[in-house]
């Protein structure tokens, strides 16, 4: 049995781990698997206890997994314990065994300018922090750290998760990632969550706070609103592409949502090759109405606004690139105010019952 969530091993090595154009490829090649045997080397020495190994081997059994366990190591990540599974990608899983990712550490090619080891929280300590943008100073010595990674900067989000020393992070582009809180090991993995013996999924208190740190951060301004024309029952943020069908779908039902008591909050999100220019257009209407106007010609009738000549400013990348720590997958991503992200179809009745409105 693997987890649910589960990407592939080369994922991170593309995105991530990429290196500026000085670096030869062969090198870089040579050096990832140097890391991962010297990492594997370094771990075999190292021990846990017979207690330890008995339980978490226990949780896991009793969850699910039927691979053998080959060995229970520390993992690179911090407060975690590494799983070796025979003929499947290793497992970190925290000592009291609820949370878990699956995925092989990448050593972070890049020289590690910021050595001392950041301060951590307990578990206790950290349930505050979960979920919230990392700390400045916290930010700053992790980018110090990470100088030869290609796609990251100081606009790239980071949050901080259920295991202290361990930081959710995306790319601009929106996919996940997380890594050590020093930033010297990163997996494309994702946390789940072992509750009752069970594995359930991702870790949804997580992913809430997470999402609302993302809505905090939105320039609301630049948000394309549709009010809820009875009484407001429910808030949800939809990202949207302009030529995405099921975007447009959508939109089709703002009208009767709206009457629900449902308010609508459009992030600007293109996806489309097309989509950023004639996003722009849209945005850079002179007012409110104006840009609403615009945005349901194109939704509706798939006429795009162009820019005026005096727009010179663009107002859709700004909350685009904020937005990248909700990991879009796919448009339109539709979540409630509570930072809920909705995973079934639209036109299903189940999607009222998710707003709680009739």
């Amino acid at each position: 049995m693997t987890l649910p969530v589960l990407k592939s091993t080369s994922l991170i090595s593309v995105i991530l781990l990429a290196t500026t154009a000085c670096a030869q490829p062969s090198s870089a090649d040579a050096n990832s698997n140097n890391v991962t045997q010297s990492t594997t080397n370094s771990q075999a020495t190292q021990t846990v206890s017979a207690t330890v190994d008995k339980r978490l081997r226990q949780v896991l059994t009793q969850a699910g997994i039927k691979t053998q366990i080959t060995s229970i190591v520390p993992s690179k990540l911090p407060n975690m314990y590494q799983v070796n599974l025979a003929g499947q990608l290793p497992l970190h899983i925290t000592e009291d065994g609820r949370y878990v990712i699956q995925g092989e550490l990448q050593k972070n090619p890049s020289k590690q300018v910021i050595t001392e080891t950041p301060t951590r929280s307990d578990s206790a300590g950290n349930s505050s922090k979960v979920g919230k943008p990392v700390s400045a100073s916290v930010k700053s010595n992790m980018l110090a750290n990470m100088a030869a990674l290609k796609n990251m900067s100081a606009k790239t989000p980071f949050f901080y998760t259920a295991v202290p020393g361990v930081i959710w992070g995306a790319t601009l582009e929106g996919v996940p990632f997380l890594l050590s809180d020093d930033a010297q090991y990163i997996t494309d993995g994702e946390i789940s969550v072992i509750e009752n013996g069970q594995f359930i999924g991702l870790d949804e208190n997580f992913e809430k706070h997470k999402n609302q740190s993302v809505f905090a951060s939105l320039d609301k301004s630049q948000l394309i609103t549709y009010p809820a024309t009875t009484t407001e029952r429910a808030v949800i943020y939809v990202a949207d592409d302009v030529n995405c069908p099921y975007c447009r779908r959508l939109h089709q039902q703002v009208p009767s949502l709206n009457a629900k008591g449902v308010t609508v909050n459009v992030i600007g999100y293109p996806i489309y090759e097309a989509s950023p220019k004639q996003m722009r257009g849209i945005w850079c209407q002179a007012d409110e109405d104006s840009r609403r106007q615009a945005f349901d010609k194109a939704m509706l009738q798939g006429e795009m606004t162009p820019a005026s000549a005096s727009c010179t400013v663009d107002h859709v990348t700004p909350n685009r690139e904020k937005a990248a720590g909700l990991a879009v997958m796919a448009t339109p991503a539709i979540y409630r105010e509570d930072g809920v992200l909705y995973q079934a179809s639209f036109e299903s009745p189940e999607f009222l019952e998710f707003l709680g409105v009739e």
